[in-house]
């Protein structure tokens, strides 16, 4: 994995997550629990990271 990548597990459920909410977690490409995506590091992904860090898990 280089520098200009990061992995996020979907950890948790979205069933208690807002409207908004699912919209970040389907922006960042995850689909269910346990599903893993690679994504570029860029300042929006971080972003999205940060506002649902409790329902992912940075896999490295």
């Amino acid at each position: 994995m280089s520098n200009k990548q990061i992995t996020v597990k979907l950890i948790r459920s979205t069933i208690a997550c807002t409207d908004k909410q699912k919209a970040t977690v389907r922006g960042l490409g995850l689909r269910r629990i346990n599903h893993t995506k690679t994504l570029e590091n860029t300042p929006a992904v971080r972003g999205m990271i940060k506002a649902m860090i409790q329902w992912l898990e940075i896999v490295k």
